[in-house]
């Protein structure tokens, strides 16, 4: 008996309630639903969102990277950089350790200025104060002068360094000044000081109550009431 398409259709509508037939008779037609895909604007939005997280997690990342380094190298030149406990007041300002200032004075001789701590001023720019500063001159014959103190102030326009605390002057050729306070006009050459000073050298001892250094060394003036001690020594010499 035969059976038309009708009733064909019917028995396969029967076996699948959807209407829809089975196996590969029902792929590809265009009523079928599709999975859903991300418009542009959409997968702009996710791409957004995903530097959002990368970005900030890979500056982390250096951040840790920088810090963390020097404490795998085992070399000890070249630069190096750690990581320092400042007070809070110190970290409001700009400080800088192992402070290293250079320049040359009027008759082209170069000099150094170092200290352990160096702090801009918040007030003014020209103003760095210094703790354990040190200034090196170098001569034109080759001869040194070196000047130290517990604590300094650096003007960088002016080329002035103010010492304060256990002012120490000491010369290669031999002599050594030793006062309170000391103020340094590194571009002239020149350092004076208004408080008493005590000195020594290859001739014997010198007490005062003020002294000014002219052309680093070459002319040494002692103020105001003196005292000099000379070696017998020295004075066998002289005569």
């Amino acid at each position: 008996m035969k059976r038309d398409r009708g009733d064909t259709l019917s028995a396969e509508r029967r076996a699948h309630p959807s209407g829809r037939p089975s196996g590969r008779q029902g792929r590809g037609r265009p009523g079928d639903r599709q999975p859903p895909r991300l418009s542009l604007s959409n997968r702009y939005s996710v791409f957004v969102g995903f530097m959002k997280v990368l970005l900030p997690a890979t500056a982390a990342a250096l951040m840790l990277l920088v810090v963390a380094w020097p404490q795998f190298t085992l070399e000890d030149e070249g630069f190096r950089l750690s990581v320092s406990k400042l007070a809070p007041d110190q970290a409001e300002s700009l400080t800088m350790l192992n402070a290293r200032f250079e320049g040359i004075d009027e008759r082209n001789r170069p000099y150094t200025v170092t200290a352990d701590i160096a702090t801009q001023s918040e007030t003014d720019s020209d103003l760095v104060t210094l703790e354990r500063p040190k200034a090196d001159i170098t001569l034109e014959d080759g001869a040194w002068l070196a000047l130290t103190a517990k604590s300094g102030e650096y003007r960088k326009e002016a080329q002035v360094l103010d010492l304060i605390g256990s002012v120490n002057l000491f010369h290669d050729k031999g002599f050594e000044l030793r006062t309170e306070s000391a103020r340094v006009h590194l571009e002239k050459g020149m350092a004076e000081g208004a408080q008493p000073v005590e000195g020594q050298g290859s001739v014997g001892t010198i007490q005062a109550e003020g002294f000014r250094v002219l052309d680093w060394g070459a002319r040494i003036f002692f103020l105001g009431r003196s005292q000099l001690v000379i070696e017998r020594a020295a004075q066998q010499a002289v005569q």
